[in-house]
């Protein structure tokens, strides 16, 4: 099943140390880019919830992660007062107000909407532990948004999926017209070959060489044929269905091989002269980049 990069989960969790909430959102991109927002005292997990979406299967995308944490009383080992931070700011507002005239309103409660001045003490000696240990308070509501994310790309991924291979299977339509006409194309030149030769020499009263025809008109067909064309696409096509069918991240993969069904077509266009065709080539262009824009949302 295609998977879509464009997706959204959220996860929120009660405990009695501390309230969690995880939202995870991602929109398409070439490559896996992953940003997390997190509380100041959970900046050393970072890494590791990056590392561990790679583990869950995320692979590609741009994906944002934002944690919000509050914790109660019990769980905070000591909050400090970073003195030196809070002086350079308190310095900087002070600043700020004299140099610009401004209203002196700071009060405690404005400077300490300020999350910098603050820190927590841990207990423990081992940072790398303490990291893993935030780790693992989060562990639950990061699993809870990564089950609704990975669900909202599945449901979107089954969508798209669903939208490529309609999309599809009016190209292989339009193919099969294509090569219905191809005969019709050479019959159609040598009517006209012998209609114009037939003016021009019943004119002087002389036959015209029905073996110079038929040799005109079998350079014609060999410049326009265009069945190894039509052979490539039906490989194509069945390639496209394998992919999709594959289960893995697939997107790149269907990109490439739009790019090969695109040249396939504009060949067809380029040799063949019948203004049916033409138009046939024309459809189906604009329904591979139809395709071509959805591939570029999916994993």
């Amino acid at each position: 099943m295609m998977k879509s990069m464009t997706a959204f989960g959220r996860f929120h969790e009660e405990t009695a140390e501390r309230e969690i909430t995880v939202e995870i959102r991602s929109v398409n991109n070439r490559f896996l880019d992953c940003n997390v927002r997190l509380p100041r005292r959970y900046d050393g997990t970072e890494e590791r919830i990056k590392a561990y979406l790679k583990e869950c299967g995320v692979n590609r995308g741009k994906v944002d992660v934002a944690i919000t944490v509050t914790e109660t009383a019990k769980s905070v080992s000591a909050l400090n007062l970073d003195e030196e931070y809070l002086a350079d700011y308190l310095g900087a507002l002070y600043a700020l107000r004299d140099r610009y005239g401004l209203r002196d309103d700071i009060s405690v409660m404005t400077v300490a909407q300020n999350p910098k001045i603050f820190s927590i003490a841990e207990d423990k000696d081992d940072d790398t532990d303490a990291d893993e240990d935030l780790f693992e308070c989060l562990r639950t509501a990061l699993d809870g948004a990564i089950a609704a994310f990975f669900a909202g790309r599945q449901s979107e991924g089954a969508r798209l999926e669903a939208d490529l291979r309609e999309k599809l299977a009016y190209v292989e339509g339009l193919v099969k017209e294509i090569k219905a006409r191809e005969n019709d194309v050479v019959t159609a030149y040598r009517q006209r070959l012998e209609e114009r030769l037939a003016q021009v020499l019943d004119a002087h009263g002389v036959k015209a060489d029905e073996t110079r025809i038929l040799t005109e008109c079998a350079i014609f067909a060999d410049r326009v044929a265009i069945d190894e064309e039509l052979v490539r696409l039906t490989s194509h096509f069945r390639t496209f269905e394998e992919i999709a069918a594959s289960g893995e991240p697939v997107g790149r993969k269907l990109d490439f091989l739009l790019q090969e069904i695109n040249r396939e077509v504009n060949t067809i266009g380029s040799k063949c002269l019948d203004a049916g065709i033409a138009k046939l080539v024309v459809s189906i262009k604009n329904e591979l980049e139809k395709i071509r824009e959805q591939v570029q949302n999916i994993e």
